[in-house]
């Protein structure tokens, strides 16, 4: 950090030092406050999240609050915050705004109290930042004023060149995206106080301010074809951010436990399915049912071999005596995984890790094996777009269709998604449901071609440059601080991957990927055999008429 980054008082030790003291005493010497006891809201992003990609955390316009206060590259808006602070200051009836700030001074416990990082700043610092920063804010937000489910515009023009709805102005989607970061958050009680002493009553203040922050919901919500959203108590949420949060998050029954009775049971259908005799006749029988088909040329005289005795007398031997046999031992894993469904299950977790080590292990981002877009499309799964928002999330078997709800992508949504990401990984306060939702998204979309699909079927409304532009998003959402099981999402996952193990495309695919083209061994063996059956059969038909042997006419 350069020094013109740090305050002027970290140039002087010895001040730091007799400040840290006087402001320790202090706090011994208060009695306890049960607004302290609130829990921190507003949280560092930690450095591994930020690294990904830095301008989606750290502000480029405007820093409100401590973190980023004085940063010299953001500084230039300080006239614009004190601009607002002038106009706040002739809206107070009865008030003068530094009868205000002493206001924000009373609050200094449980303003600090809000921040993860310990404050260096005077309580008279601190509530000169917050008052000056509130008005800003206040006033940046008075456009998303709804009213009879429109927004208004009360902005004048002193910050036009600033402030535009429609979103034309570079300046404006910048702040917009700066406001909703997780360190630029200032505690949304100061918002209260400051509008409450400019109406007539506290009442009338917050159902004003729950108006422009149902507004501010609608503008940068991504699931903006929810059809009711949750009403906003402002006394009981903690900044902006924490807001959206709690608006696109549902309340789910949510449970982090593990049922080991089903994973005991998949493990014992996996060692059970190994010396199944019925392997070797449901491959024939699917050979048989392929080649029934086909009632001309030398196919028929292979169709009289397969209903020989040798290989009734084969059919009928155990499976266990088969796979004795020299050379056929090999076939025995390829043929069991192919009609093994269990196997299936098994294949999709990564070879290298032993189950039973992991089952109670939450999982990474590389495990959420699913399918994507495209894959899954050609194996008869279909997408239907929903209006609404996580929950709406589900897998019908019996339709195979895949249910998702319309999420707009637009010049603020990817800052949006991975601070919510970044505060949801730092509150903890349960499963990890909206990092999980974008862990699906990147399971689900690899290319552009997946992202195509997706906005001709109404699931993604793409208000970006390009198709590319939406996967890069999503694939790169891929760093979060702590991953968990979410029921209700990863039963979606299971059930998807089910249906699209069960298919016979997919599952010949991994057959052949697995043990044919992957195994050079048995493709030698299998030339070997057809090398020596052609031999043989050119042999013999050279002596005798193989018509004539299987007791057919001459074929036409």
């Amino acid at each position: 950090m350069s020094s013109e980054q740090v305050p002027a008082s970290a140039w002087n030790p010895v001040i730091d030092e007799i400040r840290w003291v006087i402001q320790i005493r202090r706090h011994l010497d208060e009695e306890e406050d049960e607004e302290t006891g609130r829990p921190v809201c507003i949280f560092n992003v930690p450095k591994i999240i930020i690294a990904n990609k830095p301008d989606a955390y750290i502000p480029q316009q405007i820093a409100l609050g401590p973190y980023h206060h004085w940063r010299s590259e953001l500084y230039e808006m300080e006239r614009y915050k004190v601009c607002a602070a002038k106009r706040i200051q002739k809206q107070l009836k009865t008030l003068q705004f530094q009868n205000l700030v002493d206001r924000f001074v009373k609050l200094e416990p449980r303003i600090r109290s809000c921040y993860h990082r310990y404050l260096d700043f005077s309580g008279e610092t601190l509530a000169w930042m917050m008052a000056i920063d509130a008005s800003f804010l206040l006033e940046f937000l008075q456009i998303f004023t709804a009213k009879d489910g429109k927004v208004l515009e009360r902005v004048s023009s002193r910050m036009s060149h600033l402030v535009d709805y429609e979103g034309r102005r570079s300046a404006h989607n910048a702040i917009l995206r700066d406001i909703m970061m997780l360190e630029n958050q200032i505690p949304l009680f100061l918002l209260r106080k400051m509008l409450d002493s400019q109406r007539p009553s506290t009442q009338e203040a917050d159902e004003e301010l729950s108006s422009i922050l149902m507004g501010l919901c609608k503008e940068l919500s991504p699931f903006k074809m929810m059809q009711n959203l949750p009403h906003i108590h402002v006394k009981e949420r903690a900044h902006l951010l924490e807001i959206l949060f709690y608006v696109l998050i549902p309340k789910l029954e949510l449970t982090n436990d593990i049922n080991e009775s089903e994973e005991v049971t998949i493990e014992v259908t996996i060692k059970e399915s190994y010396g199944n005799a019925g392997h070797v006749r449901q491959l024939l029988n699917m050979i048989w049912g392929f080649m029934s088909s086909l009632k001309r040329g030398p196919v028929r005289y292979v169709k009289q071999a397969l209903v020989s005795r040798p290989v009734k007398l084969v059919l009928k031997l155990p499976w266990k005596i088969i796979t004795k046999v020299p050379g056929l031992s090999m076939l025995k894993q390829p043929i069991e995984h192919l009609f093994s469904s269990s196997q299936d299950k098994e294949d999709a977790k990564p070879e290298d890790e032993n189950p039973t080590d992991n089952s109670n292990r939450p999982p990474s981002v590389e495990e959420i094996t699913i399918p994507s877009v495209t894959e899954l499309i050609d194996n008869g799964v279909r997408f239907s777009a929903t209006n609404g928002d996580l929950s709406t999330i589900s897998f019908d078997p019996k339709t195979a269709t895949f249910y998702l709800p319309t999420v707009t992508l637009d010049v603020h949504t990817e800052v949006i998604l991975r601070n919510l990401v970044a505060y949801e990984s730092s509150i903890a306060i349960g499963p990890l449901i909206f990092t999980r939702y974008t862990e699906l998204m990147n399971g689900i979309i690899d290319t552009e071609e997946d992202v195509k699909m997706l906005r001709n079927l109404g699931i993604i409304v793409n208000c970006l440059k390009s198709d590319g532009e939406v996967a890069s998003l999503w694939n790169g959402m891929n760093k979060s601080m702590k991953l968990t099981k979410v029921p209700s999402l990863d039963k979606v996952i299971e059930d998807v991957n089910k249906y699209y193990s069960s298919r016979w495309k997919v599952k010949v695919g991994k057959f052949m990927k697995k043990y044919v083209f992957g195994s050079w061994q048995l493709l030698t063996f299998l030339a070997a055999i057809l090398l020596l059956l052609m031999t043989a059969m050119q042999s013999f038909c050279s002596v005798y008429t193989c018509a004539r042997w299987f007791n057919l006419k001459t074929l036409e």
